[in-house]
């Protein structure tokens, strides 16, 4: 029965969060991309704004490679976005030597969202973009907040049986 009621949850905040994906058309994908993330990199509050900012930060680093490889075409070619990523990837060995700053996977998931939605590097696109992330985390959080209240009141109930 315990497993049935979380199934039901999940299943609740699954389908709301599609429908509210749909309904203000942002890509599902991003808002799970950041609900994984909730569930991967920790469920507490500070673990989760550390891999949101990391996230944010693969998405700034997806710019800084877009723009810095257009620069480089002009001046050698097909091979200026690869010498970007190049440079940026390669410097997350250093960047993630920084205790708050080393969650190299957090990087690589904001990297999926910026290359995966394509957005225009421009403020209104790319903030509207934190928007759907930023409720993935919320509606992580609520959804395993509800799932561990069930378990204990589940579990209470039935030691008291």
């Amino acid at each position: 029965m315990k497993t049935f009621l979380i199934g039901i949850i999940l299943g609740l905040f699954g389908a709301f969060a599609v429908a509210l994906a749909f309904g203000l058309q942002w890509p599902a994908w991003v808002m799970f991309i950041a609900w994984v993330s909730y569930y991967i990199f920790g469920k507490t509050l500070k673990t989760s704004l550390l891999a949101f900012v990391q996230l944010l930060l693969g998405i700034i680093m997806g710019i800084l490679m877009q723009a810095t490889g257009i620069f480089l075409t002009r001046y050698i070619g097909e091979a200026g976005l690869p010498v970007a990523v190049f440079f940026f990837i390669g410097s997350l060995a250093y960047i993630s030597r920084l205790k708050t700053c080393n969650n190299i996977p957090a990087y690589f998931l904001g990297l999926i969202i910026f290359f995966g939605v394509h957005p225009q590097i421009a403020v209104a696109p790319l903030l509207e973009l934190l928007v759907p992330i930023l409720a993935g985390f919320v509606l992580a959080w609520l959804n395993d907040s509800s799932v561990v209240r069930l378990s204990r009141l589940y579990d209470a109930t039935k030691q008291s049986a």
